[in-house]
């Protein structure tokens, strides 16, 4: 089942536009992942230094090998100094049971 996963961040706001390059490098290499389906960037209105992405996946085996390949965790690092907190994560699947 596909799912959706939020990833939510909260940048120091001199790395905005660092944050912006990073991110779009992030999103390369998860669309040449398996299972990848589509993502998108959230800015929040209220607070524009808190970024979220909406990424679509086949399903949460595909999105977790993606979470924890060495790719990921090497753009991850690179942001860790650009964050203030910690990266929060949710994940939803499509639709709801119908039985």
């Amino acid at each position: 089942m596909a799912v959706k996963v939020f990833i939510k961040r909260k940048f120091k706001d001199e790395n905005l536009k660092i944050a912006a390059r990073l991110l779009i490098n992030h999103r390369n290499g998860a669309m040449a992942q398996p299972g990848y389906i589509s993502s998108e960037t959230l800015q929040r209105l209220e607070d524009p230094s808190q970024i979220t992405v909406v990424s679509m996946w086949k399903d949460i085996e595909a999105w977790e090998a993606w979470k924890n390949s060495e790719m990921r965790l090497g753009y991850e690092n690179e942001a860790k100094d650009l964050l203030v907190g910690q990266t929060e994560y949710e994940h939803y699947s499509l639709g709801l049971p119908f039985e």
